[in-house]
Protein backbone atom coordinates (compact mmCIF):
# COMPACT_ATOMS: atom_id res chain seq x y z
CA UNK A 1 0.00 0.00 0.00
CA UNK A 2 1.30 3.44 -0.91
CA UNK A 3 2.03 5.77 1.96
CA UNK A 4 1.35 8.85 -0.15
CA UNK A 5 -2.33 8.77 0.85
CA UNK A 6 -3.53 11.41 3.29
CA UNK A 7 -6.70 11.82 5.31
CA UNK A 8 -9.67 13.66 3.83
CA UNK A 9 -8.75 17.08 5.25
CA UNK A 10 -5.07 16.95 4.25
CA UNK A 11 -6.03 15.69 0.78
CA UNK A 12 -8.46 18.60 0.33
CA UNK A 13 -5.85 21.11 1.54
CA UNK A 14 -3.19 19.68 -0.78
CA UNK A 15 -5.51 19.81 -3.80
CA UNK A 16 -5.71 23.60 -3.52
CA UNK A 17 -9.20 23.75 -5.07
CA UNK A 18 -11.12 23.38 -1.81
CA UNK A 19 -9.99 26.51 0.06
CA UNK A 20 -13.57 27.56 0.86
CA UNK A 21 -14.56 24.06 1.98
CA UNK A 22 -11.50 23.75 4.21
CA UNK A 23 -12.21 27.18 5.74
CA UNK A 24 -15.83 26.15 6.37
CA UNK A 25 -14.79 22.82 7.92
CA UNK A 26 -12.41 24.73 10.18
CA UNK A 27 -15.11 27.27 11.17
CA UNK A 28 -17.49 24.42 12.04
CA UNK A 29 -14.80 22.56 14.05
CA UNK A 30 -15.24 19.47 11.86
CA UNK A 31 -11.56 19.09 10.99
CA UNK A 32 -10.86 16.58 13.76
CA UNK A 33 -13.89 14.53 12.74
CA UNK A 34 -12.85 14.40 9.08
CA UNK A 35 -9.29 13.53 10.11
CA UNK A 36 -10.75 10.70 12.23
CA UNK A 37 -10.84 7.01 11.51
CA UNK A 38 -13.93 7.01 9.29
CA UNK A 39 -14.32 5.73 6.73
CA UNK A 40 -16.25 8.59 5.18
CA UNK A 41 -17.52 9.39 1.71
CA UNK A 42 -17.38 13.14 1.14
CA UNK A 43 -19.10 14.95 -1.70
CA UNK A 44 -16.76 17.94 -1.74
CA UNK A 45 -17.87 21.16 -3.41
CA UNK A 46 -14.87 22.81 -5.04
CA UNK A 47 -14.18 26.54 -4.79
CA UNK A 48 -16.11 27.14 -8.04
CA UNK A 49 -19.17 25.48 -6.46
CA UNK A 50 -19.02 27.83 -3.45
CA UNK A 51 -18.56 30.78 -5.83
CA UNK A 52 -21.99 29.97 -7.36
CA UNK A 53 -23.73 30.72 -4.05
CA UNK A 54 -25.35 34.14 -3.66
CA UNK A 55 -22.83 36.87 -2.73
CA UNK A 56 -22.08 36.94 0.99
CA UNK A 57 -23.45 33.45 1.72
CA UNK A 58 -20.13 31.89 2.67
CA UNK A 59 -19.05 34.93 4.71
CA UNK A 60 -22.35 34.74 6.61
CA UNK A 61 -22.14 30.97 7.22
CA UNK A 62 -18.63 31.03 8.68
CA UNK A 63 -19.63 33.54 11.40
CA UNK A 64 -19.59 31.93 14.88
CA UNK A 65 -23.33 32.55 15.40
CA UNK A 66 -24.11 30.44 12.30
CA UNK A 67 -21.98 27.44 13.30
CA UNK A 68 -25.02 25.16 13.76
CA UNK A 69 -26.33 25.91 10.26
CA UNK A 70 -22.84 25.58 8.74
CA UNK A 71 -22.34 22.23 10.48
CA UNK A 72 -25.71 21.00 9.15
CA UNK A 73 -24.72 21.97 5.59
CA UNK A 74 -21.25 20.41 5.79
CA UNK A 75 -22.43 17.15 7.36
CA UNK A 76 -25.01 16.92 4.56
CA UNK A 77 -22.02 16.34 2.23
CA UNK A 78 -20.70 13.38 4.26
CA UNK A 79 -21.79 9.73 4.40
CA UNK A 80 -20.48 7.07 6.75
CA UNK A 81 -18.59 4.35 4.91
CA UNK A 82 -16.43 4.40 1.80
CA UNK A 83 -18.46 4.35 -1.41
CA UNK A 84 -16.54 4.27 -4.67
CA UNK A 85 -18.10 5.18 -8.02
CA UNK A 86 -18.03 1.54 -9.17
CA UNK A 87 -20.10 0.56 -6.11
CA UNK A 88 -23.08 2.60 -7.30
CA UNK A 89 -22.70 2.60 -11.10
CA UNK A 90 -26.05 2.23 -12.81
CA UNK A 91 -28.04 2.75 -9.61
CA UNK A 92 -30.30 5.37 -8.05
CA UNK A 93 -29.90 5.59 -4.29
CA UNK A 94 -31.02 7.70 -1.35
CA UNK A 95 -28.25 7.20 1.22
CA UNK A 96 -28.38 8.90 4.61
CA UNK A 97 -25.82 11.57 5.37
CA UNK A 98 -24.06 12.20 8.67
CA UNK A 99 -26.60 14.96 9.37
CA UNK A 100 -29.45 12.43 9.07
CA UNK A 101 -31.03 13.63 5.82
CA UNK A 102 -30.91 11.54 2.66
CA UNK A 103 -29.21 12.47 -0.59
CA UNK A 104 -30.63 11.65 -4.02
CA UNK A 105 -27.80 9.95 -5.91
CA UNK A 106 -28.29 9.05 -9.57
CA UNK A 107 -25.46 7.03 -11.09
CA UNK A 108 -27.31 5.88 -14.20
CA UNK A 109 -25.55 8.34 -16.55
CA UNK A 110 -22.51 9.81 -14.86
CA UNK A 111 -23.24 10.64 -11.23
CA UNK A 112 -25.35 13.42 -9.79
CA UNK A 113 -26.04 14.14 -6.13
CA UNK A 114 -29.17 16.22 -5.56
CA UNK A 115 -28.63 17.56 -9.08
CA UNK A 116 -24.95 18.48 -8.52
CA UNK A 117 -22.60 16.74 -10.95
CA UNK A 118 -19.68 14.68 -9.71
CA UNK A 119 -16.80 16.21 -11.68
CA UNK A 120 -14.04 14.02 -10.19
CA UNK A 121 -14.63 10.70 -8.45
CA UNK A 122 -12.73 8.25 -6.28
CA UNK A 123 -10.05 10.48 -4.75
CA UNK A 124 -8.73 7.89 -2.34
CA UNK A 125 -7.84 8.92 1.22
CA UNK A 126 -6.61 7.00 4.26
CA UNK A 127 -9.99 7.43 5.97
CA UNK A 128 -12.39 7.40 3.04
CA UNK A 129 -12.95 8.88 -0.38
CA UNK A 130 -13.69 12.29 -1.90
CA UNK A 131 -15.97 12.86 -4.87
CA UNK A 132 -15.78 16.44 -6.18
CA UNK A 133 -19.12 18.10 -6.97
CA UNK A 134 -19.92 21.30 -8.86
CA UNK A 135 -22.53 22.71 -6.44
CA UNK A 136 -23.02 23.10 -2.70
CA UNK A 137 -25.75 20.82 -1.35
CA UNK A 138 -28.28 22.48 0.94
CA UNK A 139 -30.23 20.37 3.45
CA UNK A 140 -33.86 21.15 4.11
CA UNK A 141 -34.25 23.18 7.25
Amino acid sequence: MSNTLHDIVDTAVAAGTFKTLVAAVTAADLGATLKGEGPFTVFAPNDDAFAKLPAGTVEELVKPENKTKLTAILTYHVMAGKVMAADIAGKKLEPATVNGQALHVDATTGVTVNGATVVAADIDCTNGVIHVIDAVLMPTE
